[in-house]
Formats: C-alpha cells, structure tokens, sequence
C-alpha cells in the first residue's frame, strides 16, 4: 500500500492529466499537498489546468505537452523530468483514446495509433519508472484500464483489447513488484462523464469518483479495483458468463 502521507510533498507524473479522470486524480493529489507533472497533448489546457491547482492547493506543477502517440514521445517526457530534478514517487498512466465501430469500417492508421497510445506509450513510461522505484524501494504505479477490459466488445474492438492488455500486464507487474515495497494497481472505470464519452446515460459515474477510488486503491493491496459498486457487479457477472453471450449482449448494448 501506499498512504497519502507518503506522497505528501512528492511528486506525481499524471497522464492525460489535463481533462477527464487524469485532471480529476491530479486535483485529489493536489488536495493531498502532491506536486505534479502533468502530461498531455494541448499546452493550452495544460496550462490552465496547472495554473488552477497552483492557485487552488499551492502545489508545484511541471508541464510537458507532448501526443504520446508519437515516437520518442516518453523518452521526450523523462527528460524533462531529469532536467527538472524531479524524482517520481507516483505514475498515473491515465491517458487513452478510443475508436467506436467496426472493424471492418475503421481507419486502420486509427486503430494502430490507439494502441500506440493506450498500450505502447504506458508499457514503455511504466518500465522506465518503475526500475528507479524498485531500486529505491518505494513508489507507486497506477493504471487506468476500463471495464472493457474484461470481455470483448465488439464496436469497441481494439478499445476493450487494449484495456485487456494494460489489466493483464498491470497484474503481472504487481507480481513481479509486490515484495519490492512498490505498489501497483490497475484502476478499471465503467461509463464515466469525460470529453472522450459524450454519452448522457443515466448513472454514469463522475471523474472525482474515479479519482477517490484510484487513491484507495493506492491505499489498498490487490492489483486491480473496479470503480463503483454497479460496474464491480457487472464485472462480476461477465466472469461468469461465455465470451459468445457476453458478445452478444455487448453488442446490443452499442445499438450495433
């Protein structure tokens, strides 16, 4: 576990940390008097963004605006952590995209840069951190995956699959890194109001409670938290059920 305590005073590296569940996880750290880098794709609201948490909680805010789909786009994010003498007490890896349709209708070039993105970019910031963690002995990874993570979802093919992926090596890095004094959890939302889902179901979840869960789980044990009661249910309930009948009923539920 990881107590608040502990990353009072430290700093955190938050991905996608400008809008959505990345800015909502940065303003509870922020609360907790954690200094920040905050890493995103628009300087302009990265600004915003670091300007309204100095002015709010009076932390230090680093940041880097950067597509972390590109190449070089994480070797480019620790070196301005190095420059800036920032030691990483915890990574969120919170920036995502998504692609709905089928896969047969959707932009190939689309496709490969969201696995770029939400598999490649937090594979490869997540090794690089978490080596200077074990060796200290001390840090915390955070990993925000989806309730897609645990079924196919067809409409949202690569989203879901590549949300698998960082569930999985989430779990097996909390494995490798449970005796090395870091932890490391998978976080999965459900249906969350964020400028990626513009859906205006009923009882979809806020970002602030994802970002309350994420810093529980920090506090906790296990390697992967479902966020909300209503999506732990329905995670339970996919476990238990073939891929065929989960696929199906998926389906339907995107209206394809």
């Amino acid at each position: 576990m990881t107590s608040l305590t502990q990353l009072k005073d430290r700093h955190a590296l938050v991905t996608g940390g400008s809008t959505g569940i990345g800015a909502a996880i940065a303003a509870e750290l922020a609360l907790n008097g954690t200094h920040l880098v905050l890493v995103a794709r628009d300087a302009r609201q990265l600004e915003v963004a670091a300007a309204d948490l100095q002015t709010r909680f009076g932390v230090a805010v680093l940041t880097i605006a950067v597509d972390l789909a590109e190449p070089g786009a994480v070797a480019h994010v620790l070196e301005a952590v190095e420059d800036a003498g920032i030691e990483i007490e915890l990574l969120v890896n919170s920036a995502g995209m998504s692609s709905r349709g089928f896969v047969a209708d959707s932009d190939p070039t689309v496709l490969r840069r969201l696995v770029e993105l939400n598999v490649g970019a937090l594979t490869e910031l997540t090794a690089s951190v978490v080596a200077g963690m074990v060796e200290r002995g001390r840090g915390a990874i955070v990993n925000v995956a989806s309730t897609g993570a645990y079924a196919p979802a067809p409409v949202l093919a690569a989203y879901a699959a590549s949300k698998a992926y960082v569930l999985s090596f989430t779990q097996a890095l909390w494995a490798e890194t449970r005796d090395a004094g870091v932890r490391v959890v998978a976080v999965s939302p459900g249906p969350t109001r964020t400028p990626m889902n513009s859906s205006q179901r009923k009882g979809m979840r806020q970002p602030a409670q994802v970002a309350r869960t994420v810093l529980r789980a920090l506090e906790g044990a296990g390697p992967a938290v479902v966020d909300g009661a209503a999506n732990a249910v329905t995670v339970a309930a996919i476990r238990l059920l073939p891929a065929r009948v989960i696929t199906a009923i998926a389906r339907r539920a995107m209206g394809a």
